[in-house]
């Protein structure tokens, strides 16, 4: 029996309570932070003026609606498509987004894993317009730390998940309540060593948990210090700390899919 992933568990969670918004908004959670496979047509094309890739999805007509099929695994597009085929790896944010624009469906796993779902265009519409919105960038001077209390358990968790899927993008960070200057106070997420140009897709990752917690007050800000800065010191004393995975190490593939640059998915034709 194929191994339960991370998107079939999520999928069984919210079938086993289909009256939880809570559990349906998880699915679509682990959905959007997954790195899914896009079944195309053909291998990708490079514009060479742009030096982009295009890449045009097969797609399938159910009820009078195009659904492009993505997969959360390779083995499981070849299992579906019969064997090997032309596939575009890319973040379940980078499918809804660009699926949106077209008004597509999309399938998931179908046929091949327990996560087998079909998402109507509204759905996916739905995706794309919560994943649009951006963290808001503020500018406050912390003046203290303080160990985080009052947090609902389903943010803690949601937080805990997302950022173990972000392994490589910074060393670690803490949860921590903080007073600043300005009078506000909240709770911040302190990330350490965060990779040069990592800073924007960790921020929108803690908005995404935030967004599909849930929970309609939840607040977090997001900041970024490296190991040697005197307030990373004072973080970890109070801290809840999260360790983010070392990235295994990789090695290329000859015929490797384009689309593995999170900064730069291909274009769908």
């Amino acid at each position: 029996m194929t191994e339960m992933t991370v998107l079939d568990r999520a999928h069984a969670a919210m079938q086993a309570e289909q009256d939880a918004p809570k559990a349906r908004l998880r699915f679509y959670e682990t959905l959007a932070a997954s790195e899914l496979y896009v079944l195309l047509e053909e291998a990708a094309e490079t514009d060479p003026q742009a030096g982009d890739e295009s890449v045009a999805p097969r797609c399938f007509e159910v009820e009078g609606h195009a659904f492009v099929l993505v997969f959360d695994r390779e083995d499981r597009l070849a299992d579906f498509a019969g064997g090997p085929a032309p596939y575009a790896a890319m973040t379940g944010r980078a499918v809804a987004e660009a699926l949106a624009q077209g008004g597509l469906g999309l399938g998931v796993n179908l046929e091949v894993a327990p996560s087998s779902i079909l998402l109507p265009p509204e759905a996916v519409a739905w995706l794309a317009g919560v994943l649009s919105e951006r963290p808001v960038e503020l500018q406050a001077r912390a003046t203290s730390f303080r160990p985080p209390a009052g947090l609902p358990e389903p943010l803690l968790t949601g937080l805990d998940a997302r950022l173990a899927t972000a392994g490589g993008l910074a060393d670690l960070a803490y949860l921590v309540a903080v007073d600043y200057d300005n009078g506000a106070a909240g709770h911040m997420l302190g990330i350490i060593d965060a990779l040069p140009g990592a800073q924007d897709a960790l921020a929108r990752a803690v908005s995404d948990v935030l967004h599909f917690s849930g929970l309609e007050a939840a607040a977090l800000d997001v900041a970024f210090f490296r190991g040697t800065d005197p307030v990373a010191a004072r973080l970890a004393r109070v801290g809840l700390r999260f360790d983010l995975p070392k990235p295994e190490t990789s090695q290329a593939r000859p015929g490797a899919a384009p689309g593995m640059d999170p900064d730069r998915p291909p274009r769908l034709r």
